[in-house]
């Protein structure tokens, strides 16, 4: 598939009306939509600035390069978990009701959002310079989710908990991708309890999703 974009993009704004808060968000919106519909490598800068409404050198002001865009957009794929698990770490509440919480609301970002991109993680350009402090941040996530394996009881074999866990987590990209329409609300559910069960913490009941869900009404 061409990364010419389709479509008419957003009506170029001028003038007071044009912030740059908004043309810097028009940017990623657009670029979040082609690299996850036509693919990150077919998409060219032209195609985005297009789809956004603007100038190509206006999209430059913002984003000196394509990668400086997929690095933004991968990083907010992690920070809201990345913030919730450094207060999750901390509570008091019990550590499987804190995992629960915490996996719940990963898998919820991750298949909720308005375009799937954590089915970007296995770009090779992940491993580019520009792509360092999201590297840097998902490697605190899954940090944040050994320290609670191993509040749990489960030191003993955490560090491969953690791949299984965070793996788990993840694969909801492959899954979103494979069926957009999929039930949110659902599989992260299912995950949560799932990543109980990986760390012999489970079966969670009712009552551990409840007070899971009211950890979370403060986030």
């Amino acid at each position: 598939m061409s990364g010419k974009s389709t479509g008419v993009g957003r009506p170029r704004a001028s003038g007071a009306a044009a912030s740059r808060q908004d043309s810097r968000q028009a940017v990623l919106e657009a670029a979040a939509e082609l690299f996850t519909g036509a693919g990150y490598a077919a998409t060219t800068t032209r195609a985005i600035a297009e789809r956004a409404g603007l100038r190509q050198a206006s999209l430059y002001y913002h984003f000196p390069s394509k990668e400086d865009i997929l690095a933004v957009l991968l990083e907010q794929t992690v920070r809201p978990s990345l913030a919730l698990a450094g207060r999750l770490v901390d509570d008091l509440a019990p550590v499987d009701v804190r995992l629960w919480a915490l996996s719940y609301a990963d898998i919820r970002l991750l298949a909720g959002a308005p375009h799937n991109l954590g089915a970007l993680y296995l770009l090779p350009e992940v491993a580019s310079p520009h792509l360092a402090r999201f590297r840097s941040e998902r490697a605190e996530l899954k940090s944040a989710y050994r320290r609670l394996i191993a509040a749990a009881g489960q030191d003993a074999g955490a560090d491969i908990r953690t791949d299984l866990v965070f793996g788990l987590v993840e694969s909801i990209a492959v899954i979103r991708r494979d069926d957009p329409a999929l039930d949110v609300e659902a599989h992260a559910i299912e995950g949560a309890d799932g990543v109980l069960r990986l760390t012999g913490l489970g079966p969670p009941d009712g009552p551990l999703r409840t007070a899971g869900l009211r950890l979370l009404e403060g986030s």
